[in-house]
């Protein structure tokens, strides 16, 4: 199976054997950095060293033992939490009435809609700062909850509009033909069948609030730091090893969110059809 072609013009495993091995190289290249942090997170040294001489679970002592790092992490889910809630709505609210439209400006709608994701984030939070300054939504929840909004909203569009694009809306118009009203056929006849990429997009815009950095750097501040900016901070002005024991445990995190998402992903047992 691995030097014999099924057909005269088939590739074998052994002629891609070069090819797995560059994709391999790229993937270690691109994964060992993440994984290293985890055995410098348990190390007891005051700075970063690996490998650990010392082994310890000081670091997450110091995470768990400090106001200041469980108060930003708070921070972090509850705006991430907010953010993927409002995200989630707006975008799929966007894409779909995008999907059903016909008005030729569509397009410059969902180009200005997505244009957060284009933009360089630098620009973004240059331009938040400035607006926050005059209405006073700067270092406060709300503006970081808006400006978190904003950013993840062209990640659920993107993925609502793929779940969109195979759904035939004739199913929604025979709903509506039957006497459904429009929000009755879309969270009966629709939504449960995007619902993967619906649910693909809320991970999406947790995951670009709770990661989010630059923008928290310029509108948020004291009480109200996030648990990213926090970081920053903390290697900016010093190395401190309690950064890596949060990095190690948002790498966990993600892996288990990835995991999870796996399953989602798998179709359900179809339901049977009833003939009654």
């Amino acid at each position: 199976m691995l030097k014999q072609a099924a057909t005269s013009t088939q590739i074998t495993h052994l002629d891609r054997l070069w090819l797995y091995a560059v994709v391999a190289l790229i993937v270690a290249f691109l994964i060992i950095p993440c994984l290293i942090v985890v055995p410098m997170s348990f190390s007891d040294s005051q700075y970063l060293e690996f490998p650990p001489r010392v082994w310890s679970l000081r670091w997450y002592e110091a995470f768990f033992s400090s106001t200041e790092w469980r108060q930003s992490a708070m921070v972090s889910f509850q705006v991430a939490g907010a953010t993927t809630v409002f995200a989630t709505v707006l975008g799929t609210l966007a894409s779909y009435g995008l999907f059903k439209s016909s008005n030729i400006f569509n397009f410059a709608i969902r180009g200005i809609l997505v244009l957060p994701m284009m933009v360089p984030l630098i620009f973004v939070a240059i331009g938040v700062f400035f607006v926050f300054a005059r209405i006073g939504m700067n270092n406060t929840l709300t503006g970081l909850i808006l400006a978190h909004t904003t950013l993840a909203i062209p990640f659920v569009m993107i993925a609502v509009t793929n779940g969109l694009v195979g759904f035939d809306i004739n199913q929604e118009r025979a709903a509506r033909s039957l006497g459904a009203s429009p929000a009755r056929a879309f969270f009966t006849i629709t939504l449960p069948q995007i619902k993967i990429s619906v649910l693909s997009g809320m991970l999406f815009a947790f995951i670009t609030s709770f990661d989010e950095v630059i923008v928290s750097l310029f509108v948020s501040s004291g009480a109200n730091s996030t648990l990213t900016k926090r970081m920053f901070a903390n290697i900016r002005d010093q190395v401190d090893p309690t950064v890596a024991a949060i990095s190690s445990m948002l790498v966990i995190a993600s892996i288990v969110i990835f995991v999870a998402a796996q399953f989602v992903k798998r179709p359900g047992k179809a339901a049977p059809i009833s003939t009654h």
